[in-house]
């Protein structure tokens, strides 16, 4: 399915913003550069691998041959890693950091606002573009999984270096103590998430407007 990798969802969105607010977004973003605590609730949002908004002006997209494109607006690039479905993401960003997200979308062509999530989740359907593929180190597991996996490491790792000190009897409790405190990051990963149906329906949205020209005199 078109922006599914193993556990892990690909979003790209492209949103068009007007020329003359592009240096103010521009100092929005240098601005958050130096203060990350703006974004602090979406650093801290587990699910996410990936995320980076840049700014691509009217004479910056390359030219394939066809002659220089002839735009209205700039845009705003949003790219982002995640896993679980598209529905439970963009619940998390709009739920966890809506004046982080005003704030990067600052006055982006019908940007909505990050709450009510209803409307938010409609911009993003039709702003979104497909991703039909995209390396995925580990498309078998999810960020908490790979976070597991070195905890239970260093475990072994630990307890390997126990074991030329400790009498059996010692080593015996060490490693039964080493178990007890990663017990649940021992269990099986699980399968990967089924797209949810705001997927599917993205997809058609987006196919709809393309089919309509409506994308095109967005951009």
């Amino acid at each position: 399915m078109s922006n599914i990798a193993g556990k892990a969802y690909g979003m790209t969105v492209v949103t068009p913003m007007s020329p003359r607010l592009t240096w103010l977004c521009s100092y929005i973003f240098r601005a958050v550069r130096c203060f990350p605590a703006t974004l602090g609730p979406l650093i801290g949002l587990s699910i996410i691998h990936f995320a980076r908004w840049a700014i691509i002006r009217r004479d910056q997209w390359p030219n394939l041959g066809n002659g220089p494109e002839r735009l209205r607006h700039d845009c705003l690039l949003f790219c982002s890693n995640f896993n679980g479905t598209w529905d439970q993401y963009i619940d998390a960003f709009s739920a966890g950091v809506p004046a982080g997200l005003n704030l990067l979308w600052y006055r982006n062509v019908r940007f909505p606002g990050a709450v009510p999530n209803t409307p938010f989740k409609e911009y993003i359907r039709v702003n979104q573009l497909f991703t039909d593929f995209y390396y995925n180190a580990t498309p078998g597991v999810a960020q908490r999984d790979i976070k597991s996996a070195l905890r239970v490491r260093q475990m072994l790792l630990d307890l390997e270096r126990a074991h030329a000190r400790l009498s059996p009897a010692e080593f015996a409790g060490a490693y039964r103590a080493a178990l007890i405190a990663v017990q649940n990051d021992l269990g099986s990963h699980g399968p990967s998430p089924v797209a949810s149906t705001d997927t599917a329906t993205a997809d058609a949205n987006k196919l709809l407007r393309i089919a309509e020209g409506q994308y095109a005199v967005a951009i």
